[in-house]
């Protein structure tokens, strides 16, 4: 395992760096007020400055034609009521970049989630174009080139399971890279806790084992988060505990703070972690000249209104709507746009 915070950026994240830092900047105005920006600056510190989006985006890049690529989000935001409560920030984002993996380089996308929650996460997928397939299959479909298609896999939610389920699917799938994003992490006491500071790991997967195992291990890992206690976020550890709301030692119950302690190689902080997932996939498409998998105002509308109609909810209010984090549709709307934009020179898009 090496240092890979302070990495040495490639030719590309020099090549595409003022794209990269606009990019950054627009999906880290701290819209909520929850304190991303602290976040944000703390993670560049740990790059030398060079753009997280970059990053990210130089990683999936990497990944080889026809691979495989284990990814995670979806987080069971109500479990003392029902395990099969999702929330809606975290799956259109994994959506977006599963197609543009798929579309670019015919990788397989095998998202690790709840068992309770793949019914409401399929639809989202489907909506971005991928069939859900098992893995075999996708794996089938992908390198064929006949078919955009993604495997929902469930995952323990037994901390006394996560461990050697962890070994037994990076042994069973041979990733080349895992992708997390607003996937709850837990702290250095082995609790979950939400941005209310309120412990709710029950029924929830424990993947972030998985990313822990991969680390050590070396295989490239990629996290996107918004509140300081997603996976990835143990690399901001001091800034979450500084600068978020419970998230300083004895702000929750169990002694702690809500600050997620696993690291991951390349972290992108957000004000809606969607948008870190669209900023990468622009990132991602100027690397690979492949206007293709720009995201797109016409697919975000498809998403949110997807995410209603599965039961999804904004997490905020507890309340079954589009808006996201509660931002406004329009908000969404003009975030993707805007990073469009930003890539549009690059890409020659009119």
């Amino acid at each position: 395992m090496t240092d890979l915070q302070t990495h040495e950026p490639t030719a590309l994240s020099r090549t595409f760096a003022p794209h990269d830092s606009r990019l950054d900047k627009i999906v880290n105005v701290d819209i909520g007020g929850r304190g991303v920006e602290h976040l944000h600056e703390a993670a560049l510190r740990r790059q030398d400055g060079w753009s997280l989006v970059g990053r990210a985006a130089d990683l999936l890049a990497a990944v080889p034609e026809k691979g495989t690529v284990l990814m995670t989000t979806g987080s069971v935001s109500r479990a003392w009521i029902s395990p099969t409560i999702g929330e809606n920030d975290g799956p259109a984002g994994a959506a977006v970049i599963a197609r543009a993996l798929a579309i670019a380089k015919r990788v397989t996308p095998i998202v690790l989630a709840e068992a309770t929650l793949i019914p409401a996460l399929g639809p989202i997928f489907e909506t971005a174009g991928l069939t859900v397939l098992s893995p075999e299959k996708a794996r089938e479909a992908n390198a064929g080139g006949t078919l955009l298609a993604v495997a929902l896999v469930p995952f323990t939610t037994s901390d006394d399971e996560a461990a050697a389920e962890s070994q037994k699917v990076l042994d069973e799938y041979k990733p080349d890279l895992l992708f997390s994003t607003e996937r709850v992490g837990r702290n250095k006491n082995g609790f979950y806790y939400n941005m209310r500071g309120v412990n709710f790991g029950q029924d929830r997967a424990r993947v972030d084992y998985v990313f822990d195992l991969a680390y050590v291990l070396g295989i490239p890992t990629v996290a996107v988060g918004d509140g300081g206690n997603e996976i990835g976020m143990g690399n901001v550890a001091e800034a979450v505990a500084t600068h978020i709301s419970h998230g300083a030692e004895g702000s929750c119950p169990c002694g702690g703070g809500l600050g997620a302690t696993t690291q991951v190689e390349a972290l992108v902080t957000a004000a809606c972690s969607n948008w870190g997932c669209y900023a990468v996939a622009a990132a991602l498409a100027i690397r690979l000249s492949d206007a293709r998998i720009v995201h797109t105002v016409d697919l975000e509308q498809a998403l949110l209104r997807r995410g209603v109609d599965v039961g999804l909810i904004n997490s905020v209010v507890g309340v079954v709507d589009p808006k996201v984090d509660n931002i406004d549709v329009s908000t969404h709307l003009a975030v993707v746009e805007l990073l469009s934009a930003v890539i549009r020179p690059a890409l020659s898009l009119s």
